[in-house]
């Protein structure tokens, strides 16, 4: 690299290209879980099945993930500036199509272009930040980035289910015009590419590279996604494209690492600090999207909680993470980022923990502390992640690193949903199994309860009826302390991936701060 690259500097104020970015990367990760919530609407306003109305959030999810890693190509053939620019277009208008959609497929063709489109987004936006603050004030601008993406995922339900429940599920996505408006905005007036972006040769566009990679995600993603509705490899369908998941990575890897111009360049994993650190972003994104799945199910189904209700029952996530962002923006240029990195695992762990003790009588408010704490731990690790494992690297290699991180925290997330939804089912039949030994004829309790419940059903219906509707109310609670505990299970289950990793943040090296090229 040219040694006058690594002295850029942007003509405009760091701070106001920040604002630039995250206004779009902000809206895009909070579109990956706003329109979770509207799913059963979108279901019957299109006169689909629920199920089938899921591939909304799945199209979305594959588009995005095969567009996240070739980011960095795109930016070097087009200009960084103007293929940003370019995908905030695309975002916006699929925005628009999404919400005047009057049919299912129209819907999941529109879902896929915004995925596409919204690809670039991550990846680009922290490269940007990273170039374009100095290297003493990295951690603050890593802080801001780390606000949005781990703020938007908590946010998306809340805000996608006041929108649901006020106006229409339509509005989850016309809300992204006038953002993605005002990005294109500042973006125009305060983004500039660096030396490296001008004029670069990055070769013949890797075609094949970007099919292969389309194929292994889109098989991953629908194993992920139907594997335990149609039993796992118990299903041929299933195993199926397990098969073609396994054949299309290890091809996809051949040709990356064979091709003189790969789409995502693989080799970079060379890089101590960026394997670990893409390694331990993979668990995150498993927590954080498993949390942001698992809370609001329990408030919903086992509590009754409206749409509206559950998001912002599990919103103190947020306050934390504000709060801990700014903070650990500041201590991470002035302390080690692994001791940061490893007490974030340990406060996250210990507040998932702490979740695990939850109740069928809990009010709204009694998880406040512990989500709140979870949201902590949350940009606790992200910020001084993202330093650690981009700091070693050259800026040009910034963006190609970038598209790889983002993109194994977003597959770690579709992990992490699926893993948090097998459990919770098949965990809640192993506990029923459990707790059914106690409902037989010797147990004095069982007899007691459908004795009472039966004398206060007499008042309504008949002693036959009255004797169904007992044993109706006492097998639903059967049920939900089941699922209770199922929920427990995948709580604890998060609590124990976090300590796992803590070890796995001291292999990483401090980068040296002021080295040059480095944060």
């Amino acid at each position: 690299m040219p040694g006058g690259a690594t002295q850029w500097k942007p003509k405009h104020s760091p701070w106001l290209i920040a604002v630039a970015v995250m206004i779009a990367t902000f809206m895009e990760v909070m579109d990956t879980s706003i329109a979770s919530v509207a799913v059963p609407y979108i279901a019957g306003s299109t006169a689909s099945t629920t199920n089938q109305a899921e591939w909304v959030l799945t199209v979305y999810l594959v588009a995005n993930a095969v567009f996240l890693p070739a980011s960095n190509w795109f930016s070097l053939r087009f200009g960084r500036k103007r293929f940003l620019m370019f995908s905030i277009m695309v975002f916006t208008v699929a925005s628009f199509l999404c919400g005047i959609a009057p049919t299912l497929g129209f819907i999941l063709l529109a879902r896929a272009i915004q995925g596409a489109g919204g690809g670039a987004l991550q990846p680009l936006s922290q490269a940007i930040l990273i170039e374009s603050f100095p290297p003493e004030k990295q951690g603050q601008a890593l802080g801001l980035y780390a606000l949005g993406v781990v703020l938007a995922p908590v946010i998306g339900p809340a805000f996608g289910g006041y929108l649901t429940d006020a106006v229409s599920w339509r509005w989850a996505f016309y809300i992204n015009i006038p953002v993605g408006i005002l990005a294109l905005v500042l973006q125009s007036k305060f983004l500039e590419d660096p030396p490296e972006y001008q004029n670069a040769k990055p070769g013949k566009f890797d075609g094949v590279g970007l099919g292969l990679l389309g194929l292994w995600i889109g098989c991953l993603q629908f194993i992920l996604d139907k594997g335990q509705e149609l039993d796992w490899f118990g299903d041929t369908l299933v195993t199926v494209a397990a098969v073609v998941t396994v054949l299309g990575f290890v091809a996809f890897l051949v040709r990356e690492f064979t091709h003189e111009k790969p789409l995502v360049n693989l080799r970079a994993l060379t890089n101590r600090n960026l394997a670990i650190g893409c390694a331990l972003v993979f668990a995150l994104g498993g927590v954080l999207y498993g949390l942001t799945t698992v809370l609001p199910i329990f408030y919903q189904t086992l509590l009754g909680y409206s749409a509206t209700a559950s998001g912002f029952a599990v919103s103190p996530r947020g306050l934390g993470s504000i709060a801990s962002s700014v903070a650990v923006g500041i201590l991470v240029s002035k302390m080690d980022p692994r001791l940061i990195v490893a007490a974030g695992f340990a406060v996250l762990g210990g507040s998932g923990l702490w979740l695990s003790f939850l109740t069928l009588d809990i009010s709204p408010t009694t998880l406040f502390w512990p989500t709140t704490i979870s949201g902590l731990g949350l940009a606790m690790i992200f910020v001084p992640l993202s330093k650690v494992a981009l700091g070693t690297l050259g800026k040009g290699e910034t963006g190609n690193a970038s598209g790889i991180f983002n993109f194994l925290r977003n597959i770690g997330g579709s992990v992490g949903i699926s893993a948090a939804n097998t459990i919770a089912q098949r965990h809640l039949q192993a506990h029923r199994n459990d707790n059914v030994h106690w409902y037989t004829g010797a147990s004095w309790m069982l007899r007691r309860q459908l004795n009472t419940l039966t004398e206060l059903m007499q008042k309504h219906a008949g002693p036959g009826r009255s004797t169904l509707r007992a044993l109706s109310i006492t097998n639903s609670t059967l049920n939900s302390q089941a699922q209770l505990w199922a929920y427990v299970d995948v709580l604890r289950y998060f609590a124990l991936t976090c300590a796992i990793c803590i070890p796995f943040a001291f292999l990483l090296k401090r980068p040296k701060a002021g080295a040059k090229g480095e944060a």
